[in-house]
C-alpha cells in the first residue's frame, strides 16, 4: 500500500507526521505500508492545501498512490467563535474536499483530518509533559505550538535540531502511539476510517 501524506508545509511537519503515520499503520497491521510525505509542490500553508486545483494536480501526478492523507491544523477554526480562530469551519471544508475526490477519482481514496488545534499536539500526547501542564488546557489552546511545544523543545535543548526539535520529539512520541490515539480522538477517528476503508468488502 502506498500512502502519501499531504501537510500544510512539509519542512517542519514531515518530522511530526512521518513517524506518527508509520506508527498508525503498524497499529493497523500494515507495517510494510509505504508512507511518503509530499514535498513537491511545497504548499506553504493551509489555504494552498485546501485548494482543490492543487489537490487534483497532486492526485493526478501520483498515480501509484492508494491513499492520500491531508493532515492540517484546525487552529480553532471549527465554526465557533474561539479566541484566535477566524470562525470558518475547517473540518467541513475538508469533508467537502473528500466528497469532491470521491466524485472525480473513484479508484483513489483521499481522507483528511484537522488536528486539535495543531499537529504538534498529537506529538505532545505521546510525551512526558511538565507536571504543571493540564492536558485539557493544552488541547483547548489555539496556539499550542508556541505555548507548549516550543517551550518543551527549548527546555530539552532541542531547538537547534532538525525541525527545531520536531524530529527527535516526533520519533519519541510515535513509540507511544496508543497514548496519542487515546488522548486525541480526532486522530483515532481518522485511524478507524482508514481501517474501515482497508477492510475486505463483502
Amino acid at each position: 500500500m502506498n500512502v502519501l501524506v499531504i501537510p500544510e508545509d512539509f519542512r517542519k511537519d514531515q518530522y511530526l507526521l512521518s513517524p506518527l503515520i508509520k506508527a498508525m499503520f503498524q497499529h493497523l497491521g500494515r507495517p510494510k505500508a509505504r508512507i511518503d510525505i509530499l514535498r513537491d509542490p511545497l504548499l506553504g500553508g493551509v489555504e494552498e492545501l485546501l485548494k482543490w486545483e492543487n489537490l487534483q494536480e497532486i492526485i493526478e501526478d501520483n498515480g501509484m498512490v492508494d491513499l492520500f492523507l491531508l493532515c492540517l491544523d484546525r487552529d480553532c477554526n471549527d465554526g465557533r467563535k474561539n479566541p484566535g480562530g477566524r470562525g470558518e469551519n475547517r473540518p467541513l471544508r475538508v469533508q467537502a474536499i473528500e466528497h469532491q475526490a470521491v466524485q472525480l477519482f473513484p479508484t483513489k481514496k483521499l481522507m483528511g483530518e484537522s488536528a486539535i488545534e495543531e499537529l504538534e499536539v498529537w506529538i505532545l500526547a505521546g510525551l512526558d509533559l511538565p507536571k504543571e501542564w493540564v492536558w485539557k488546557e493544552v488541547r483547548q489552546d489555539c496556539h499550542p505550538k508556541e505555548n507548549y511545544f516550543a517551550k518543551l523543545a527549548q527546555a530539552r535543548h532541542l531547538t537547534l535540531g532538525e525541525g527545531e526539535g520536531r524530529k527527535t520529539l516526533g520519533e519519541e512520541a510515535a513509540k507511544r502511539y496508543a497514548a496519542i490515539r487515546q488522548k486525541c480522538p480526532e486522530l483515532e477517528a481518522l485511524e478507524k476510517r482508514i481501517a474501515q476503508w482497508m477492510a475486505p468488502q463483502g
